[in-house]
Formats: structure tokens, C-alpha cells, sequence
């Protein structure tokens, strides 16, 4: 069995989605599915079993988190109780 999900994230602007995209693709390449289209980033993750995945998905949106931080974006949403790679 085969577990999948998608992950959609929007930004304000097509540029900002790009940023993030180009910043991510090294790390996804052969791992994640990634696509852009406009201002929304779509993150295909598959895997063989829940752990798996679980590690990939935490992986992809700590790695998201850190490059909006470099990026300064204004959508970011801030980790106010500090444990967002505890999660």
C-alpha cells in the first residue's frame, strides 16, 4: 500500500511562491513532486508507510518555514511557541 498526500500553499504573489520554489527544488529533487502554478506551490509526497511520510512532510514544512524566515515573507506565519520542528 501506497499512502500519498498533497500540499497546497498559496503566497500574495506569484514572485514569492517562486522564491520559495527555486529555494526548496535542490532538496526535493527526487523525493517530493513539486509544481508551481502562479501564487500556489503543490507538494506531491509519497511513501510506503506513515512513518515515512510523517518524516517527509516535517521535513518539507520546516524546510518551508526557514526559507519564508530568509525570505522575510508577510504571510509567514510566526512559531510563537518556538516548537514548530518538534511537530
Amino acid at each position: 500500500m501506497t499512502l500519498n498526500l498533497n500540499l497546497k500553499i498559496t503566497y500574495s504573489t506569484a514572485a514569492e511562491a517562486e522564491a520559495v520554489f527555486k529555494a526548496l527544488e535542490p532538496d526535493n529533487t527526487g523525493y517530493i513532486d513539486s509544481e508551481i502554478r502562479g501564487n500556489e506551490l503543490t507538494f506531491r509526497i509519497g511513501s510506503d508507510n506513515a512513518g515515512t511520510l510523517r518524516n517527509a512532510v516535517d521535513d518539507l514544512l520546516a524546510c518551508v518555514k526557514i526559507v519564508e524566515e530568509a525570505l522575510n515573507l508577510s504571510d509567514a506565519v510566526p512559531d510563537l511557541d518556538g516548537d514548530a520542528l518538534l511537530e
